[in-house]
């Protein structure tokens, strides 16, 4: 069944297209998502951060099978806008499809990085990041997500100088950003 999944997320990483952009977050054309990342071109993205009133981080580990930073821990959920899709409704949905989870979202910032992974794909996004609050459980989607807790920052800020690796680039770069 992993596998069979696998399959299926990489078909739909091929089908999918991402939004190109520039430096400006000017939209500049359309691209295969699998494409995009095997070329490393820049391209829009989003990263949700959902904290409780213990002021607890919402992470999740990512699921095994994605495509690639499977079963590292990343912020509350992340991905692109569709082609039409404003970066606030794309993040409303994907936190939704991903965890289960309607959450007041407010842009907090924006950053671009780029990193190549082992399996030769390569980010190159322009980020931008949303917070909200909720006391809610998740309700998680197990083909995009295998766990998920809550952390404080502190415990996070620990957690990444002891164990960077088990962590997503652009959770530690976003976390540097935020606090």
């Amino acid at each position: 069944m992993l596998k069979l999944y696998a399959i299926k997320n990489s078909i739909l990483a091929s089908v999918e297209q991402v939004i190109l952009v520039n430096e400006a977050d000017e939209a500049i054309g359309l691209m295969e998502k699998l494409e995009a990342h095997e070329k490393g071109v820049l391209h829009r993205a989003f990263s949700v951060f959902v904290f409780n009133s213990k002021n607890e981080l919402l992470i999740q580990q990512r699921a095994v099978s994605k495509y690639h930073s499977g079963g590292l821990w990343t912020n509350t959920c992340c991905s692109h806008p569709r082609p039409e899709e404003n970066v606030l409704d794309a993040a409303n949905r994907r936190l939704f499809e991903e965890m289960g989870m309607h959450v007041l979202l407010k842009h907090k910032t924006s950053f671009i990085y780029k990193a190549k992974f082992e399996n030769d794909l390569t980010e190159h996004e322009f980020d931008h990041v949303f917070v909200g609050q909720s006391e809610d459980a998740p309700e998680i989607n197990l083909e995009e997500v295998e766990s998920y807790k809550w952390m404080s920052i502190e415990k996070i800020k620990d957690e990444l100088k002891v164990h960077p690796q088990n962590y997503t680039v652009w959770f530690k770069i976003a976390i540097e950003k935020l606090f």
